[in-house]
């Protein structure tokens, strides 16, 4: 099942195989879905968004092939409940199986997810990834800085920006 965990707040991250995965209350109904494939960046990212006191449920595909299989209820995640969307998406482009801008290209091409907010947040400053990103419909680039502080910083902002200003659109199925 791949290395897709789930956080509430308090928790450390835990595979999908030892917890309950999808039952719980989702902390201020505001759900955080981080594609991420290198678990020390998981981890930082996941840090970075508590020490801005930013304690939505997390939930963490290891790359994008399972990222598509979490929003689409498909493969391991056919019994999810896709009613219940994230309100914003962190991709790492840089990912085995399904690389962030086709994972950013199906989230696109589908009328279910075509609005959800997707961050680009990799460590790659690449103009053709940054110019790919937004030509797919990215709503946000951001390189990871290299220091923990400066990192911390930038996630806090872009936690705070996405769950608490941004006015997402409701989608209508």
């Amino acid at each position: 099942m791949g290395g897709s965990r789930r956080r509430k707040r308090g928790d450390i991250l835990l595979h999908a195989e030892q917890t309950n995965f999808w039952e719980g209350i989702i902390v201020g109904g505001k759900l955080i879905l981080l594609v991420e494939d290198n678990p020390d960046d998981a981890n930082l990212t996941i840090r970075a968004l508590e020490k801005g006191n930013i304690t939505n449920e997390i939930v963490v595909a290891s790359n994008g092939a399972e990222a598509l299989d979490y929003l689409f209820g498909t493969g391991a995640y056919k019994d999810r409940d896709t009613s219940t969307m994230p309100v914003v998406v962190l991709l790492d482009l840089k990912m085995p199986k399904v690389d962030g801008l086709e994972t950013l290209r199906h989230i696109r091409s589908n009328k279910i997810t075509k609005l959800l907010p997707v961050v680009i947040l990799t460590t790659s400053s690449e103009e053709d990834d940054i110019a790919g990103s937004y030509n797919l419909g990215a709503n946000s680039y951001i390189r990871k800085p290299v220091g923990f502080k400066q990192f911390s910083e930038a996630v806090r902002h872009l936690g705070l920006y996405w769950l608490l200003l941004n006015e997402p659109p409701h989608s209508k199925r």
